[in-house]
């Protein structure tokens, strides 16, 4: 049963508390998801918020619907046989790797759109842009779909086996070169990110804690048959050493739970998720508070969501349509809400790439920034473009626009899917594809 029924079953009874309105209830579709239907946001209305927020967060599930691609458990090659050959041969592998990368954007597209738990998705995309890898660099594309899966599996579980999953993840060992760490020769740059990115931020360590941490990790690598996580014991440094004040024979284990004994960890999680759901400027008193709630649930990620998407200042009427809506979400959202079925997951994925989120890739260890990122002269220019040939009338989308709401005015469709009054003029057409067209081109549509 989809999250969206259960909803409806499970959250339509008599309360004491304040009832949703059509454009609280969208609010909070369009911000745990990518949006939407007319009649989704019908059923929440009158439902209250803590109940909704509630079932919504409980049925959530990551669970994978349509078949991946049947390379995925390949074995990487052998190297012996990368080196043998030729440049006509290593030309065509690489070609086979980009189209495989291609294929798998492709199938997480489709992926978001078929899904009925949106808020699982996006937590999957959450984390993807967290634990940053990039098939750029690790190009065995079976261990970027490993790496996904694991995301998956913890996207909604708990944070701490979700930390330490990654840190073992072989994906993440070749991004960052912990597969190549050596008691001779630490290599830093795991270490580094671990407590920039993953845990702590900046400010809250020093070169010291870097080059410990570093040191505690040497050993953890690949096996080259299987591709999976391997500890080497000979290639460890079991000496002491000094990490964030404490003093010991630490192993990459040790390492990890100090991180998650820090109360840094959970602050820095919890921003994150803010930004993420909320608004671009976290309140510092709600950060500390929600922080604390989620390590003492020993960082369940459920708690923190409900706990999260129940503030005032997410249901504050000003923080709406304060964000913006990254390429996934604008794409993925539009189809949605539109009720546009997409077989080719290919040219949604392309499309992402244009408007500069290449998924799998992304720019950095740091990920995507989001916010103003996501806009430039031609990015916009992409996005509307995009928008309008949804409803030009040689686009073979335009008729497949299945939305109960085809026939419904244009005030209907610009409730649905403004997050506040148009700023233009009201527009006046006999042609329910030209409103349509001027409304997915606003400004505010952008904006979630």
């Amino acid at each position: 049963m989809s999250s969206y029924k259960t909803l409806f079953l499970l959250l339509c009874l008599p309360s004491m508390l304040h009832a949703m309105s059509f454009e609280e209830a969208r609010h909070l579709l369009q911000r745990s998801g990518f949006g939407g239907t007319a009649v989704q946001i019908e059923l929440l209305v009158g439902v209250t918020h803590e109940s909704a927020v509630e079932q919504l967060v409980a049925a959530a599930d990551t669970a994978i619907l349509l078949t991946p691609p049947e390379w995925v458990d390949t074995p990487p090659p052998d190297r012996r046989y990368l080196r043998a050959l030729n440049s006509a041969e290593k030309k065509a592998l690489r070609k086979q790797w980009r189209q495989r990368g291609i294929a798998l954007q492709a199938w997480w597209m489709r992926q978001m759109l078929t899904s009925e738990s949106p808020l699982a998705e996006r937590m999957v995309l959450f984390w993807h842009n967290h634990f940053t890898s990039s098939m750029k660099k690790v190009k065995w594309i079976p261990l970027i779909f490993r790496q996904h899966e694991t995301v998956r599996r913890h996207a909604l579980g708990n944070f701490r086996d979700l930390l330490q999953a990654m840190a073992r993840d072989p994906a993440m060992l070749r991004y960052l070169d912990g597969a190549v760490n050596r008691r001779k020769n630490p290599n830093e740059n795991f270490a580094r990110e671990l407590l920039e990115l993953f845990t702590l931020g900046e400010g809250y360590y020093t070169e010291v804690d870097i080059k410990a941490a570093a040191r505690a990790f040497t050993g953890w690598s690949i096996d080259r048959r299987s591709g999976k996580f391997r500890y080497f014991s000979r290639w460890h440094d079991d000496g002491e050493k000094l990490f964030l004040g404490r003093r010991g024979r630490f192993d990459g284990d040790d390492i990890l739970r100090i991180l998650l004994d820090h109360p840094r960890t959970a602050i820095t999680i919890t921003d994150k998720l803010w930004r993420e759901f909320i608004s671009p400027v976290p309140d510092p008193y709600e950060i500390k508070r929600l922080a604390k709630l989620f390590r003492e649930s020993d960082y369940q990620l459920r708690p923190l969501l409900k706990a999260l998407f129940n503030t005032d200042q997410f249901r504050a009427v000003e923080n709406r349509g304060s964000l913006i809506k990254s390429p996934v979400e604008l794409l993925i959202g539009t189809l949605h809400q539109l009720e546009i079925s997409v077989e080719s997951g290919r040219l949604l994925a392309l499309a992402s790439r244009r408007l500069g989120q290449d998924l799998f890739n992304p720019p950095n260890v740091k990920g995507w920034p989001g916010g103003e990122y996501w806009i430039n002269a031609d990015t916009l220019l992409q996005r509307r473009w995009m928008m309008q040939r949804l409803t030009a009338e040689d686009s073979p989308k335009r008729n497949k626009i299945t939305s109960s709401m085809a026939y419904a005015t244009l005030s209907e469709w610009e409730r649905l899917l403004l997050p506040f009054p148009s700023f233009s003029a009201p527009l006046q057409s006999d042609n329910p594809y030209q409103g349509l067209s001027a409304l997915l081109t606003e400004p505010g549509y952008q904006l979630k």
